[in-house]
């Protein structure tokens, strides 16, 4: 017979935490569309409602999400890209990614609308560790297969690990370290506020194994705010101590992505020589050994290891284990340790099957890809960079295009890139794949410049996904004016009162410049969350002020 005791426990349990909540987040975060489309499936059915309460004042979404849909409407209605049935199926799949956004926010609001503050805040807390707990069992995996307490620094398997560890630790939504990065991020600044000190180092201690340069640098300039105006002394010691977990970490555990942040900033900001546009738009990478250089770096380290080999085939045999080993002038015995020089140290420059479907694109297309078809690499400023410059070009050479934008999946987004065919960005059908020129000439040509060559270049830096460049490129001056006023304006309207919701929104606007992050369906849903439930927080503590 159960005991009414333990029944009563459980149910109480189960009602300190929005299950319906809980679940929609682990299925929607999921880097899955198809999980992601089964999420809302799966939280409309559980919650069933379509009062999204859209108004010119006091809305209770924000506007931004229909109107953004609009705007490439009536894009494709001007423009008669209708009678393009290879780009009707892009656009339809274009609007079907707003609608998922729009479905999601919606439910996301319901959940803090229906439910007490304190237990969404609890099912944020959990959502939080079981995330760090696949986190470090991430972390554990690679580990055991390396058998390096420090993966970190370890280069062996063609430095599968090493510098790219981070790209490993995807955490509970399975989706890239940059995502997992960005989530953690947002939980340092939530948990801070909050005063929950074991969670901000939780949240803290998976960032850095992301090893996300841009949110570490993101996350101090956020510190520096919060510590000269928003924090108590005890959130001060907080903020100190976390900065020192990353000092430690880019110091001692991670010394080479320390140096690579750096490096990365140098070229960012650096001034090519000549001046003109096709100087710009021609620059990358520097530093970086050329191919050439590779080669003979590996036929040296070949040569060595034959050498090596060889001197100890002729090696006399000596009676004892202890007589064998090498030895110092000096008599004393030397501990043998692994060649870092040689080939399993050194990282792969083989070309993937990946790569080759790129090399081939950029072979049959050589005329329209002025960058990735040179077959020489020249070294410069990042591809994030080149692409800014290049949105700028096209719209002085288009001038007419600024207000609406080249169209939806046309110049700069995710679903421009998922529709290529080439399944970097989500599966396509390969019969209707479309290309738009200017996309082509443009932010695709220096993601092949980047991508279709060695490892050591397919880095957040080199990537063209902006947000900011998505919005102004495909939806123009009126998507950005969107943005601005009926997204950014409709929750930082709150910011005298925000607590945690202020620095958040802050975050958001920086991580906005890595990614197509609408259409990741990730990130953004979980900010949301947060914001919406800081302002039903402050309400609710301005109506007690009030009513004493």
């Amino acid at each position: 017979m159960l005991n009414p005791i333990a029944v009563f426990n459980l149910k109480k349990a189960i009602n300190r935490i929005d299950w319906r909540l809980l679940l929609f987040l682990l299925l929607f975060l999921d880097v899955k569309t198809g999980i992601k489309i089964a999420a809302i499936v799966i939280i409309y059915l559980l919650r069933f409602d379509f009062k999204f309460g859209f108004s010119f004042k006091n809305s209770r979404l924000p506007l931004f999400y229909p109107l953004i849909m609009l705007i490439p409407l009536i894009s494709l209605v001007i423009n008669k890209a209708y009678t393009n049935p290879d780009y009707l199926l892009v656009f339809i799949t274009g609007m079907g990614f707003w609608l998922l956004c729009l479905l999601a926010i919606h439910q996301v609001k319901l959940a803090v609308e229906n439910s007490e503050t304190e237990t969404i805040q609890r099912t944020i807390l959990v959502f939080f560790v079981l995330n760090a707990i696949v986190c470090f069992f991430n972390f554990a995996a690679i580990v055991w297969e390396t058998g390096a307490l420090n993966p970190y620094r370890y280069q062996g398997e063609y430095q599968k690990y090493f510098i790219g560890t981070g790209d490993y630790i995807k955490g509970i939504t399975f989706d890239t370290s940059t995502t997992n990065a960005a989530l953690n991020a947002l939980g340092v600044l939530y948990f801070l506020i909050r005063r929950n000190n074991p969670m901000v180092l939780v949240c803290m201690v998976v960032l850095l194994f992301t090893c996300s340069n841009f949110l570490n640098m993101s996350l101090i300039l956020l510190f520096a705010l919060l510590f000269i105006f928003r924090t108590t002394r005890d959130q001060k010691s907080i903020i100190v101590v976390c900065l020192v977990l990353m000092v430690v970490f880019m110091g001692r555990i991670s010394p080479q992505n320390d140096k690579y942040a750096v490096k990365t900033i140098d070229e960012a900001i650096k001034i090519p020589v000549g001046g003109n546009s096709k100087t710009v738009a021609a620059v990358t990478c520097s530093n970086i050994p050329t191919l050439e250089e590779t080669r003979k770096r590996i036929a040296q380290n070949y040569l060595d290891s034959i050498w090596r080999s060889h001197r100890k085939k002729n090696a006399l045999v000596k009676p004892t284990a202890i007589a064998a080993l090498p030895k110092t002038e000096q008599g004393r015995i030397l501990i043998d340790t692994a060649d870092i020089n040689s080939l399993p140290y050194q990282s792969i420059v083989d070309t993937t099957p990946v790569q080759h479907v790129l090399l081939n694109f950029i072979d049959a297309h050589a005329a329209s890809l002025p960058l990735s078809a040179q077959k020489t690499f020249k070294p410069g400023r990042p591809g994030k960079v080149i692409t800014f410059f290049q949105t700028a070009a096209f719209f002085q050479q288009h001038p007419a295009k600024i207000v609406a934008g080249a169209g939806m999946g046309n110049f700069s987004s995710k679903l421009a890139f998922r529709a290529t065919g080439f399944g970097f960005a989500g599966g396509y059908p390969q019969n209707h794949a479309y290309i738009n020129t200017d996309f082509l000439t443009n932010h695709l040509d220096v993601y092949l410049n980047f991508f279709g060559r060695r490892a050591s270049l397919h880095s957040l830096t080199n990537s063209p996904n902006s947000v900011y460049d998505q919005l102004l490129s495909e939806y123009g001056l009126l998507g950005l004016l969107a943005f601005a006023i009926f997204y950014v304006w409709f929750f930082a309207r709150h910011a005298k009162t925000f607590t945690y919701g202020l620095p958040a929104l802050l975050l958001l606007l920086l991580i906005f410049f890595t990614d197509y992050w609408f259409e990741q369906l990730s990130v953004i849903v979980f900010f949301e969350l947060l914001l919406f439930l800081n302002i039903k927080e402050t309400d609710n503590k301005a109506l007690m002020n009030y009513g004493h």
